[in-house]
């Protein structure tokens, strides 16, 4: 991934449920591409992971979409290679959510620092529920082309996600 050469626009969402989590939904006319793809970034975690509308994907992500760390092997491109990850995720934290704690954005990325939260309630990719609580940090990066997702990355602290789950100590 080439770094970009234009000056980041950064912005600390403190996005506690119930409050500011998707205060810009819809970013203003006028507003700068940076400004659209925080908008993209916040739709994405609100809409799709926090409601669970896998119908979203057809409209934030490109048909082209590229999941370069996927959760299961190989993944087909587009949404359609995300949304069993998505209902996977989602049967295993039926209360998942996630909390955007910080969002860097340029005119073709956006990089948000999230907290995932939710409570093990079912089959976790081969591991059994434990009805623990989880809260695990995760850096997405999300390339966008034409207001879409074409390409994602993420790192996440899944020691931690284990260590809580109670599968390694």
């Amino acid at each position: 991934m080439k770094l970009p050469t234009v000056p980041l626009l950064i912005a600390a969402a403190l996005a506690a449920s119930g409050s500011a989590a998707v205060a810009a939904e819809t970013p203003a006319a006028g507003a700068s591409a940076a400004e659209r793809n925080i908008a993209l970034g916040r739709r994405y975690f609100e809409e799709v992971w926090n409601r669970g509308d896998l119908d979203a994907l057809d409209r934030l992500l490109a048909p082209g979409y590229v999941n370069h760390t996927p959760s299961t092997p190989n993944p087909p491109p587009g949404p359609a290679g995300l949304k069993p990850i998505i209902s996977a995720i989602r049967r295993a934290f039926p209360d998942l959510h996630y909390e955007i704690r910080d969002i860097v954005a340029t005119d073709d990325t956006v990089v948000m620092r999230v907290r995932m939260t939710g409570t093990h309630r079912g089959d976790l990719f081969g591991l059994a529920p434990t009805g623990k609580r989880i809260a695990v940090d995760q850096i997405n990066i999300e390339r966008i082309r034409g207001g879409r997702i074409v390409e994602h990355w993420r790192v996440t602290d899944e020691l931690s996600l284990m260590k809580q789950l109670g599968a390694v100590k």
